[in-house]
């Protein structure tokens, strides 16, 4: 039998065109990190430090805020450093650290925002039973729900990409994804396709699910109330909605790019696709949350004027 060679280091071959503009793309992603990390962390400390926000839709807000800047620390970094560099090379253990950091960063966040959908729900539907039934030992729960269980489903799935060998080293993205790895396999991934066919039901369809029924169950009892009681529930789940809405547009572009055929969208456009399900999230859900919420954006003036900071 012919000796096959297995691969333990692969190229990211999406860096090659952004070398012309290489500057350019590290200076804008260096700002966008560091746009990410400051605002999503003005949300925690003002959610921490105020005793007011101590609620469970602001405990979730938090939550999602601290998954941001966990998804984009797992890639920002990194592609600040291949931008650096000349090989675009990315060895295998740091290839599958941040395979599994960047798909429990997306499971997470579309299992907060399920999570966030319900304790709408709860507060439109049932408000004079919200603080009974959405309780702090509940949120609690419910946070604890978010993370692990996208963690150990995706864990399991993970198990079996790295007991994979590979025969190619070329990667055509800019970060590394389970799809993109596994298709490099040395041998038949069939089985690999079916189980992460079932884990993807499991971490994205039942949480869409729950939003669908949330907001169903809203709708059917908007639909009973006065203009007033309308406006409220408009009010209260337009963010939401929007963080939805902007989660919902990158997971669609990411599967248009792994799933099919995208020859006729320019390279560039792809590699922006691909980026903005895992950039775009991260950066205007503290924008939406500060602007829209008044309870956060009066505590975000209160911070900044004990701080000093003129704007």
């Amino acid at each position: 039998m012919e000796n096959v060679s297995v691969m333990t280091v692969f190229v990211l071959t999406a860096y090659t065109e952004m070398e012309d503009l290489r500057n350019l793309y590290f200076t804008l992603f260096l700002l966008l990190y560091i746009f990410i990390l400051f605002f999503n962390l003005i949300i925690v400390i003002v959610i921490y430090i105020e005793r007011g926000l101590h609620k469970p839709m602001y405990f979730f807000i938090c939550n999602l805020a601290v998954n941001g800047m966990y998804g984009s620390t797992s890639l920002l970094p990194s592609i600040l450093v291949h931008l650096m560099s000349q090989t675009y090379e990315i060895s295998l253990t740091c290839c599958l650290l941040q395979i599994f950091c960047l798909h429990t960063y997306a499971s997470i966040e579309i299992a907060i925002l399920a999570v966030m959908g319900y304790d709408r729900y709860i507060a439109i539907c049932y408000p004079l039973q919200y603080h009974t039934i959405m309780s702090p030992r509940k949120a609690i729960r419910l946070i604890a729900f978010s993370w692990v269980y996208p963690c150990f489903c995706f864990g399991l799935y993970f198990v079996m990409t790295v007991q994979c060998t590979f025969c190619d080293r070329f990667i055509d993205k800019v970060y590394c994804i389970n799809f993109a790895l596994v298709r490099l396999s040395c041998h038949d991934t069939s089985i690999h396709s079916i189980v992460g066919l079932v884990v993807t039901v499991f971490l994205l369809i039942l949480q869409v699910l729950m939003i669908l029924f949330s907001y169903a169950q809203i709708l059917r009892v908007c639909l009973h109330a006065s203009k007033e009681s309308q406006a409220k529930a408009i009010q209260t789940c337009a963010p939401h909605l929007l963080a939805v809405l902007n989660y919902a547009v990158g997971c669609l572009s990411e599967i248009m790019q792994n799933r099919s055929n995208m020859s006729h969208v320019s390279y560039r456009d792809r590699i922006f696709m691909s980026l903005y399900f895992l950039i775009f999230p991260p950066m205007l859900n503290p924008v939406i949350y500060g602007v829209s919420i008044q309870a956060i954006r009066i505590q975000i003036f209160k911070l900044f004027k004990r701080k000093k900071v003129i704007f």
